[in-house]
């Protein structure tokens, strides 16, 4: 019974800081998609903007990551959750991925708990999202985002081969990553994480990205890149 008494207001905190962080994030959705509408006027402040709330709303106050400036990484889990907000997979994938939309990472994690943490609690239509780690591309069956760690580098190629026409949106943060036939490239400019898009990629795959996402990617390729 004094275990039971000790533990409960423990619990009671926990559930209160999860269910603030929750309401905190769905407030912050709202400001990316407005946000969003808007981008015509000034793009890649308004999205750099809305990720940055995100990112504070979801560790501010974190014993995991206490008053530290948001590391690259927390950035990008972010990214990845919101690419599932304005990408559209085929209805047949849909169909048969029931249950959870799934954010894989493939190779070595350089996310830690941020990934878990940035979708925790989350839905994409009426799906619970969710975070896994796999070591193949094969593995992939049940990903609706596959996001290949740069250990993954060297075998990039047939990782892409692999998946050739297979409805995963492949992000990754591997250098000319859009130019190998990857879909998203997380890139490093003027101090901010932006993005590079390869849409005949995603076209091939029969994915279909919203005009709001596409306008603020700093590059779109449209046209199919040497050796593809």
């Amino acid at each position: 019974m004094v275990t039971q008494h000790f533990f409960r207001p423990q619990h009671a905190e926990i559930r209160g800081e999860v269910a603030n962080q929750n309401r905190m994030k769905r407030e912050t959705h709202k400001v990316l998609f407005q946000g969003q509408r808007r981008l015509s006027r000034d793009r890649g402040v308004l999205l750099q903007r809305a990720i940055a709330a995100l990112v504070y709303l979801l560790f501010a106050g974190s014993s995991a990551f206490g008053q530290q400036k948001p590391s690259e990484y927390q950035v990008e889990a972010a990214y990845l959750y919101n690419f599932g907000r304005f990408v559209e997979w085929p209805a047949k994938v849909t169909t048969a991925k029931t249950g959870s939309f799934t954010v894989c990472v493939l190779g070595e994690d350089p996310f830690g708990p941020a990934l878990d943490a940035t979708l925790a609690g989350e839905m994409i239509g009426n799906q619970r999202v969710t975070a896994r780690r796999i070591s193949s591309p094969q593995d992939s069956a049940d990903c609706q985002i596959l996001f290949i760690s740069s250990s993954e580098a060297n075998r990039l190629n047939k990782i892409i081969g692999t998946l050739d026409k297979s409805a995963v949106l492949t992000v990754s943060d591997i250098p000319q990553f859009s130019q190998r036939r990857g879909m998203i490239q997380f890139v490093f400019e003027e101090n901010r994480i932006r993005f590079e898009v390869n849409l005949t990629a995603t076209q091939r795959a029969g994915l279909t990205l919203s005009s709001e996402l596409l306008k603020v990617a700093t590059v779109v390729r449209r046209s199919p890149q040497p050796g593809d």
